[in-house]
């Protein structure tokens, strides 16, 4: 065990001297803690680090590499598994774990919320206690939390998705509010590094994984909006980290599932897709994503993933665009990198020659060690081990003086509903029109109970139709005879497959009402959506984006004519 050396204490300057030492505060219970240590003060648990001039003497070549590895953690685990991963975190040294809710939402890049567990950020929080007991050197603490920890811990705040987001017109700050709040909520809750926000440039309508996380199409609006967000997370000493390199926004290929390939020459890429990486890299960004992708103009070969490329990683992002920070790789379990390695270790150890300081999700962290101690030189081992270790040091010895000056989620989300909201296409005076002459509503959904229809009948008489109530062809029937319809479309699924869930029967219903009826709509997700519909008769088509409550009272208000809509498309949608 490492013989940490002692905290001093000057009395002739009544300072306390960091002697080659940081400090992390770890949380002891639910509660959350003053984030600032001072004189007086002495936090309940205290984890000790070594500055890197000293861990370097201290710590032997495999420890070193086993700070580079970040294997996947999993909230909802059986207690055999968590067994295993902290007899792996002690007989590996690992240096870092990156939270998933379960095995099976990991697999499938899809964390939804499951409403019933309500002890989802409890056993979080218990388990990083867990896994930092076990560790020789304390654990750098990552999870995707891109618009919350809601990412993958249910019942936390939730914010809206970067698409939302990129609809605010100038409103930046509040960007910076929602970054803020989240990285609050990391902090209480034990963790360190934020892996996002993403900067890729969603410039293809088909991309389905990207899309919604992306807060648009123009580079100068990701880039102010991913700004505004990183400062938010540095406000209260949390990493970020931008994804994925070199642009993940242009392909319809999933890298879970496949290796999407970008047909783009490099000084393209350098004027659109790598702006925004080079615009905060210059701004001191502490790490960097390599996504799955191939990208012939800048790794030289046909079909070699980015993640696994010394001249994208070594020599654009490190040479040419000037990065020396850490990198992290895009998780080493998908399939568009997994499958091209069998052999245990050899993946890790090509992604870790490539460049990659961090290994993301490996699987196989023992034989992955035991490939990079046997192949990799001195100097490659202790350039990453430097780089991660003094990221553990930002991590684990920002102070950060308490605040009051938060918005609770509720509030934060009302005010980001009142700025997104977006008339898409029509005039009120339509929605005047509609009020005086009477109209239908009809909401396709999977929920049995929304709030729009609701609060609209607070104030207005209609009849009102809910899918999961009645049947596609009932509601026909019962609307033949309308000449106004109100639809509130709720897609189950804010992903592009298989037309966002929405089913055959209720995409025929909405052609039917486009071509029959006057119709004023109502988007609440993901506004890609309109790209399945053909809209051209549509009188009005208004885009909430969330279906949050806040966001369904506002549309509300605008149907109401209340409150404008505010808000302008981050897409094109043709």
């Amino acid at each position: 065990m490492l013989n940490y050396p002692k905290i001093l204490f000057d009395l002739k300057t009544n300072k306390i001297s960091f002697f080659l030492v940081l400090i992390l505060f770890i949380s002891c219970n639910n509660t959350p803690k003053k984030t600032a240590i001072t004189q007086n003060e002495k936090p309940k648990s205290l984890h000790v680090i070594e500055a890197y001039a000293a861990a370097t003497k201290q710590l032997t070549t495999a420890e070193k590499i086993g700070q580079l590895f970040m294997p996947a953690a999993y909230i909802n685990d059986t207690e055999e598994e968590i067994v295993k991963l902290e007899q792996l975190i002690k007989d590996q040294n690992i240096g870092a774990l990156c939270f998933f809710k379960s095995r099976t939402s990991a697999a499938a890049n899809n964390d939804a919320q499951n409403k019933s567990d309500t002890l989802s950020l409890n056993r979080l929080k218990s388990l990083i206690k867990r896994y930092q007991k076990a560790a020789k050197y304390p654990l750098l603490i990552a999870i995707d939390a891109e618009w919350g920890l809601a990412m993958r811990v249910d019942n936390t705040p939730q914010y809206p998705y970067a698409i939302t987001l990129g609809a605010m017109q100038n409103k930046d700050s509040l960007i910076y509010e929602v970054s803020k709040n989240i990285a609050k909520d990391c902090k209480d809750a034990g963790v360190h590094w934020n892996l996002a926000p993403v900067v890729d440039i969603n410039n293809n309508p088909k991309n389905p994984v990207i899309g919604y996380r992306s807060f648009g199409e123009n580079k100068e609006l990701v880039t102010k909006n991913a700004i505004a967000f990183v400062n938010g997370m540095q406000s209260q000493g949390i990493i970020s980290c931008l994804k994925h390199f070199p642009g993940h926004g242009d392909t319809a290929t999933d890298s879970h599932i496949g290796l999407p390939v970008i047909n783009k020459s490099k000084e393209a890429l350098l004027a659109n897709e790598l702006y925004p990486f080079q615009q905060l890299i210059n701004n001191g960004i502490e790490s960097v994503m390599i996504g799955h992708l191939a990208v012939p103009s800048l790794t030289e070969e046909k079909n070699t993933p980015t993640t696994l490329s010394k001249k994208t990683i070594k020599g654009l992002l490190r040479g040419e665009m000037n990065f020396n920070n850490v990198v992290i790789s895009d998780a080493l379990n998908m399939r568009s990198v997994s499958k091209l390695y069998p052999t245990k270790g050899e993946l890790e150890w090509i992604a870790f020659d490539a460049g990659n300081d961090v290994l993301c999700f490996a699987e196989n962290t023992k034989e992955g060690i035991a490939t990079i101690l046997k192949n990799a030189t001195e100097q490659q081992i202790e350039e990453s081990f430097k780089r991660v270790w003094q990221l553990k040091e930002k991590a684990m010895n920002t102070i950060v003086s308490p605040s009051k000056e938060y918005y609770t989620s509720k509030s934060l989300n009302t005010k980001l509903a009142a700025e997104s909201l977006t008339a898409v296409k029509g005039d009120t005076n339509t929605i005047t029109n509609f009020k005086s002459d009477g109209f239908a509503g009809i909401e396709i959904t999977s929920n049995k109970e929304n709030l729009f229809f609701n609060t609209i009948k607070e104030e207005l008489k209609f009849t009102s139709y809910n899918t999961t109530k009645t049947t596609v062809s009932k509601i026909k029937d019962a609307v033949k005879t309308e000449e106004n319809i109100v639809v509130a479309l709720y897609p189950p699924s804010i992903k592009p497959k298989n037309n966002f869930g929405i089913s055959d029967n209720e995409l025929q219903l909405l052609t039917n009402l486009m071509a029959t009826k006057n119709v004023i709509l109502y988007v609440f997700g993901n506004p890609y959506v309109l790209t399945t519909i053909d809209t051209s008769n549509a009188k009005n088509i208004i885009v909430a984006y969330q279906d949050f409550p806040v966001f369904q009272e506002y549309a509300a208000e605008h149907f109401l004519e209340k409150v404008n809509a505010k808000g302008k498309l981050s897409v094109s949608i043709d």
